[in-house]
């Protein structure tokens, strides 16, 4: 079962990726520009290979797009990592360079940093995968308004595991949130935001 949702995450991600190149480029930013930007909270996670990482000291890059999500989301996930590895896929060489994509696991009882690197690597292998344990992550996503489920018992005898808002973030060199996006922008309307927030300072 693993295999078949790996195998079918890839599929969906070079569709889109094919897709993509059909559409045309908004005219308009297309995200929510933060007025008053989140300054992400200094809390150290781990990387797929074990390295420390700090969404308050490592998104050095011009811009790194943060997403919080698990493997084994069955809609929303799939859809926004599509889109953002076909807007990737849309930047030119310059803008590639200057562009970190962060995706922070949700559920990382399950999200091993091995399960969470062949995630990625279906949609990009230079996406970066962030685990630690559920406390450090419902710290780091308070700190930019994302809400993580901390796996309660649910009234139905379940337990809400990996729940969490579906919103990407935008965040600057000095490690604050400065746009978001919905769960519903474009590969195109992702990449020509990203292209805008880059050439702001220009």
């Amino acid at each position: 079962m693993r295999r078949l949702h790996c195998g079918l995450t890839a599929l969906v991600a070079l569709l889109g990726l094919a897709l993509s190149a059909c559409t045309s480029e908004p005219d308009t930013f297309t995200g929510t520009r933060l007025t008053s930007p989140f300054k992400a909270a200094d809390v150290t996670l781990s990387d797929t290979d074990g390295t420390p990482y700090s969404l308050a000291t490592d998104t050095t890059k011009p811009l790194t797009l943060v997403f919080f999500g698990y493997t084994s989301c069955p809609d929303y996930c799939p859809m926004v990592m599509n889109n953002l590895a076909a807007a990737v896929n849309r930047l030119d060489a310059a803008d590639k360079k200057k562009v970190d994509v962060v995706f922070v696991t949700t559920d990382p009882a399950t999200d091993t940093a091995q399960r969470l690197r062949s995630y990625l690597d279906g949609y990009n292998k230079s996406f970066i995968g962030l685990t630690g344990d559920i406390e450090q992550v419902i710290e780091a996503g308070d700190s930019l308004k994302v809400y993580v489920s901390d796996g309660k018992k649910l009234p139905s005898g379940g337990y809400d595991l990996g729940g969490h808002t579906t919103s990407t973030l935008a965040i600057d060199p000095s490690h604050h949130a400065v746009a978001l996006w919905n769960q519903e922008t474009s590969s195109a309307e992702f990449a020509s935001d990203i292209h805008t927030l880059l050439t702001d300072d220009e």
